[in-house]
């Protein structure tokens, strides 16, 4: 048996078999990272989730406050119950469905402040403990919210880097890029707070 004559064919084999593994290895690793991005998702949906159900107990606690406005209660419920509606799938969002969503929590942030701002003109409720501990939960979920969605970003970058760099592009066809959380239109001003 002449091994000679095989040689080029076991070279050939050897060689699809090499490139086979390294294909299923981009195609594991883009699944591994769409998953990575699904799951900081979450942990953004996880977040806002603990936001809104804090704005309800924060809700509750203020209208007990008799004459506090309803209105500005009215917005913060609005606003809860707006940013609640919009959900995104992490495998298929667009930019315009993270915009949407974005703008809809921006929403909560802007009727929130609003509350928090004219409940200065309340000593008794600023002065509830229970109010109290409600406002310093809150303002550690702004701070999850503002982690989750970096670490979300920082994902994607991972995740748009590899679907999208040559030669895993020609194998990953089916991962297409994400978009990254932006800044809500108007955040680069300075807020302007009265009293």
């Amino acid at each position: 048996m002449n091994i000679r004559r095989f040689l080029p064919w076991i070279i050939v084999i050897g060689l699809v078999v090499i490139i086979g593994f390294w294909v299923i290895g981009v195609m594991n690793t883009g699944l591994r990272k769409d998953q990575a991005v699904n799951k900081e998702w979450g942990n953004v949906n996880t977040a806002y989730q603990r936001r809104n159900d804090l704005i309800g107990n924060l809700v509750n606690t203020v209208k007990g406050a008799a004459d506090f406005e309803k209105s500005t209660l009215t917005a913060v419920i609005e606003a809860r119950a707006k940013a609640t509606s919009v959900t995104i799938d992490p495998a298929n969002v667009t930019p315009e469905q993270l915009a949407a969503f974005n703008s809809a929590q921006s929403g909560v942030s802007s009727s929130l402040s609003r509350l928090l701002v004219s409940v200065e003109q309340y000593p008794d409720l600023k002065a509830n403990q229970n109010f109290l501990k409600l406002q310093d939960e809150l303002a550690s979920t702004e701070n999850q919210i503002l982690t989750a969605r970096t670490r979300f970003n920082e994902v994607v970058q991972d995740y748009n880097s590899y679907v999208l760099a040559m030669p895993q592009s020609m194998f990953l066809g089916k991962y297409k890029e994400k978009p990254y959380f932006k800044a809500v239109e108007g955040a680069d001003k300075p807020v302007e707070v009265k009293f």
